[in-house]
């Protein structure tokens, strides 16, 4: 038997899969809309376009480690998804003034940059064209989806995943030399985890996109929108920029250059305190080799070493660790252009001692010292993102990740202390 319909949109159909409990289908359909289907149009192929381009969308923000719906792609023109009751909100974010965002505010400019990021809340309303929101009115709207029950701390978690998920992706097409004008998203909760997560789709439809921020090369759906009339060359048009995004999006998937971390140890005694920063690099996906090599016992093979590492152009971090007296570091860092981290290895007798061969440097030199081999990866990590964009969405997810894990630490502490 055919699958159950739950719910048709405009652009997208969601089936349940009653084969597999708590999944669905989402189809897309070859309609392209504009001004609340007041325009709307056949457009063949636009199904496996969209589809293409949420799955490459979803998949960077997954790996990145953003909580979302998507599962994995089903058909050219399908992906499957977890089953969430949507939460009627599209959360838009803005970093260049234009659109609707100039009718509402006369007086400024089209190019306006917001920094931080401009949040806005439309509630979804066909028959109202979806009216902008407040905080308060989605506060008193009092919500309940899946059993979850939509307040400040779930208001604050979509606000905060909005700014961090726009981030990413403005960085990832900054790759392509495009600027991520605006995107709208929305959320559902889960309704087997309960979790509030990235739901229905991004793709074309979702976002301003501005090849070297030049709005008149835009290749969004608002070349659609703009259209006098909509003629067959006009909608070959519109087809063409949105399969150049589909083709783009997932270059965003590639890492732009790899490095490496490269941890040099004393002796093999310090390998538990190694394999830390090893296992951290791992989860930023940063290769990570282990080296044994002694500064004071065998300076030639620690400067050959070096020059391994040197010598090959890959982009290295070399991480020092030695416990007692750290000559390492430091004569690493005296002799390489490349960053150096010491990372000793502190031990409870004599570390507050031990330490200070780590932090005081002779003139010239400039390693850091971090105590927490987790952190020392980190650090190294932060170093690459500058140039690798993949290993900053991480960072910028973790980072977000971790605050939300504070605040619902928080709110289950209130919701047991009497």
């Amino acid at each position: 038997h055919s699958p159950a319909k739950l719910n048709e949109g405009k652009t997208k159909q969601i089936f349940e899969l009653v084969d597999e409990p708590g999944l669905v289908l989402v189809q897309s359909k070859d309609q392209i809309t504009a001004g609340n289907a007041v325009r709307k149009d056949q457009m063949e192929g636009k199904a496996a376009i969209a589809n293409k381009t949420t799955s490459c969308v979803f998949k960077l923000l997954q790996e990145a480690g953003i909580n979302t719906a998507f599962k994995k792609l089903h058909s050219d023109t399908a992906f499957i998804a977890a089953h969430c009751e949507m939460i009627p909100i599209e959360w838009v974010c803005r970093r260049i003034a234009t659109g609707s965002f100039l009718k509402r505010n006369p007086g400024v400019k089209e190019g306006f940059r917001f920094s931080p990021l401009k949040m806005e809340m439309f509630f979804k309303d066909d028959a109202n064209n979806d009216p902008q929101w407040s905080e308060e009115q989605l506060l008193e709207a009092k919500f309940t989806l899946a059993g979850l029950s939509i307040g400040q701390c779930e208001v604050d978690v979509m606000n905060r995943s909005t700014v961090a998920i726009f981030e990413i992706l403005e960085k990832a097409w900054a790759t392509q030399n495009c600027t991520l004008v605006d995107m709208k998203i929305e959320f559902g909760v889960n309704v087997r985890t309960q979790e509030i997560v990235l739901a229905d789709v991004i793709d074309n439809d979702s976002w301003r996109l501005w090849p070297a921020g030049d709005r008149s090369q835009q290749k969004d759906k608002q070349v659609y929108r703009d259209l006098k009339e909509v003629t067959p060359e006009a909608m070959q048009m519109v087809k063409r920029n949105f399969e150049w995004v589909s083709e783009r999006v997932q270059l965003l998937l590639e890492p732009q250059a790899s490095g490496r971390v490269v941890v040099l140890m004393g002796s093999t005694s310090d390998m538990a305190h190694c394999e830390k920063i090893r296992k951290a690099c791992t989860s930023f996906g940063i290769p990570c080799i282990l080296r044994v090599t002694s500064a004071h016992k065998g300076p030639d093979e620690t400067l050959r070493i070096k020059a391994q590492y040197e010598g090959d152009g890959t982009p290295t971090v070399f991480v020092a660790v030695a416990g007692r007296s750290n000559g390492l570091g430091p004569v690493m860092s005296g002799n390489t252009a490349y960053p150096v981290i010491n990372c000793p290895p502190i031990t409870p007798d004599w570390g507050a001692q031990d330490v200070w061969s780590s932090l005081r440097m002779p003139s010239g030199l400039g390693c850091s010292t971090i105590l927490s081999p987790e952190a020392a990866a980190q650090f190294a990590a932060q170093i690459f993102g500058l140039t690798n964009h993949v290993v900053w969405c991480k960072l910028r997810a973790s980072m977000l990740n971790t605050w939300v894990s504070l605040k619902l630490a928080d709110q289950k502490l209130q919701a047991c202390t009497i």
